[in-house]
């Protein structure tokens, strides 16, 4: 197991035994741990605390753990839900394949407590939930799991993170899944597009106002930045950030104070911030475009997404989440395999906000038809066209 797993566990199980190995198996003096001998007993301490990751025993004497599991999961969406083996109070044995009905599922587990064969083979966890999609992404591909990781290890601390990777391939939806596997998942995420908004009103937007600050300015105005007090503030598109403007978001980065514009009463301000770009900040930084001490005051610690071009792997879930999403509640169509091959090939400059669109594309023209065709996919790609 990595040593830094989790560092909020709470274990559920009926068995004192079962519990003591888990904690022990995942022991560390910067973890904490408590303890529950039922499903009920476990709510509890999940409404009166912070949590990440719940381990779950499928042997409650109380409630259900596959709904109890579904309950945690719809009111706690940042905690991770490890259900233990059914077999984990069973007889010992040294044969894993004796598992019955685990088929594939045994090749993503391993023995929570590997340093000693001999002990309980059937007591097994998720191989790495660190490295498993977030919340809101779809695909595990090997290049996607380096992010799900770093999200992961990042989400409960204050680090500042700059999140890069090129255009449409979800960097806020990775923003978002670290603000909700956070302990500040329950208060406001903040975003500001820092492109969207006009020069000289981004300040104004950003750091809010004061009563008759400028012409127009009839009641004062928080601000994005306050707005997101206790929470997460993400400031999308950093890289069109004017120069003007960087000096005073420096400031808040390190005093966490800002002014509002006609105020002279600082406030401070609780919010994490997380930056996003596709752009390459450090050039603008050689070209003097960008601050190079704002630079390294947002990348405190960098995620890098890589594009849909090179998880192809992560196409067919992520096809068939838009042909869910775009017909329910209504069942989708079926992805014949020459579609499915045909979106694999494709170069992705739009990554997954392309494929979506090329999905929605595809249903309009297959109209009511049960399986979408080669014929179907209205796509960039030149050479495709040329072929048709």
């Amino acid at each position: 197991m990595p040593s830094n797993y989790a560092n909020h566990v709470l274990v559920a199980s009926p068995s004192p035994v079962v519990r003591q190995r888990v904690l022990e198996s995942l022991r560390s003096p910067s973890r904490r741990f408590e303890q529950a001998s039922g499903g009920a007993e476990a709510l509890v301490h999940l409404e009166s605390g912070y949590w990440q990751v719940l381990f779950l025993d499928r042997h409650l004497p109380d409630l259900d753990a596959e709904e109890l599991s579904h309950t945690v999961s719809q009111r706690f969406p940042g905690i991770e839900v490890v259900l233990l083996e059914p077999e984990v109070n069973s007889e010992i044995t040294d044969e894993p394949s004796a598992i019955e009905g685990q088929g594939d599922l045994l090749q993503n587990m391993q023995p929570l407590l590997p340093q000693n064969k001999s002990e309980d083979k059937r007591l097994f966890v998720a191989k790495s939930i660190l490295e498993s999609p977030l919340p809101g992404m779809i695909g595990n591909s090997r290049v996607m799991q380096p992010v799900y990781r770093l999200a992961r290890l990042l989400a409960p601390r204050n680090t500042t993170v700059m999140i890069t990777g090129p255009t449409g391939s979800g960097k806020e939806v990775v923003a978002r899944a670290i603000h909700s596997l956070s302990p500040r998942s329950r208060r406001t995420f903040a975003v500001v597009n820092c492109a969207a908004i006009p020069e000289t009103l981004l300040e104004a937007e950003l750091f809010g106002y004061a009563r008759g600050a400028f012409t127009g300015a009839m009641q004062p105005y928080a601000g994005r930045i306050h707005a997101a007090q206790g929470g997460t503030l993400l400031l999308d598109e950093i890289g069109e950030m004017p120069m003007s403007l960087q000096p005073k978001l420096l400031r808040f980065l390190e005093q966490k104070e800002l002014q509002r514009l006609g105020s002279a009463e600082v406030v401070r301000v609780d919010a994490r911030v997380i930056s996003a770009t596709n752009a390459h900040l450090l050039s603008l930084v050689r070209e003097g475009k960008f601050r190079e001490d704002l630079y390294y005051r947002l990348c405190g610690f960098p995620i890098e997404i890589p594009p849909l071009r090179d998880r192809p792997e992560d196409i067919a879930p992520l096809a068939m989440h838009f042909l869910e999403k775009c017909c329910a509640p209504l069942p989708a169509p079926e992805l014949c395999s020459e579609a499915l091959q045909l979106l694999k090939t494709q170069p992705w400059a739009g990554n997954i906000r392309e494929l979506q669109t090329v999905i929605e594309r595809a249903l309009i023209l297959a109209e009511n038809q049960t399986v979408i065709r080669p014929e179907h996919l209205l796509l960039v790609d030149s050479s495709y066209h040329s072929s048709r």
